[in-house]
């Protein structure tokens, strides 16, 4: 195995982890500030991976990984405009952009649940189908 699917392969361990620590939470009946606390963690961590995964692959096949102000949105738009993931994954994925970008200048006391648990009961999903395409990606190039 490649170094580059070694680190990938490394990368997914530490979402799947935390994918199966979030479906702990999920089950909890109880949803105090601590368990939405928790969930945002999660989805904040599970959205670092996939962008972890993406600065992998961008680095691997030369291509430039933005370093603007806007990076994080631009990484996104690269790897969607560069065929790495294809619409109907990075589209979604704007949204775990936005909570992360809540997420790190917000506050904990603030996380609204309805919306917090629509986001995290959908991750798991998009992430299996981002998966999908970094796999095609990496085997078709």
């Amino acid at each position: 195995m490649s170094d580059l699917g070694q680190k990938i392969d490394a990368e997914k361990q530490y979402i799947a982890l935390t994918l199966d620590n979030l479906r702990a939470v999920l089950d909890r009946p109880e949803r105090s500030i601590v368990e939405l606390a928790a969930i945002a963690t999660f989805l904040h961590n599970v959205y670092s991976g996939i962008e972890n995964v993406l600065k992998m692959v961008f680095k691997a096949h030369c291509i430039e990984i933005p370093s603007s102000d806007t990076w994080h949105k631009d990484l996104l738009g690269q790897a969607i405009a560069r065929g790495v993931i294809s619409d109907e994954v990075g589209e979604p994925l704007y949204e775990y952009l936005a909570f992360r970008h809540f997420f790190v200048h917000g506050y904990g006391f603030m996380l609204d649940e309805e919306p917090l648990l629509s986001l995290a009961k959908g991750v798991a999903g998009l992430y299996a189908r981002f998966e999908a395409d970094i796999e095609g990606f990496l085997g078709g190039s």
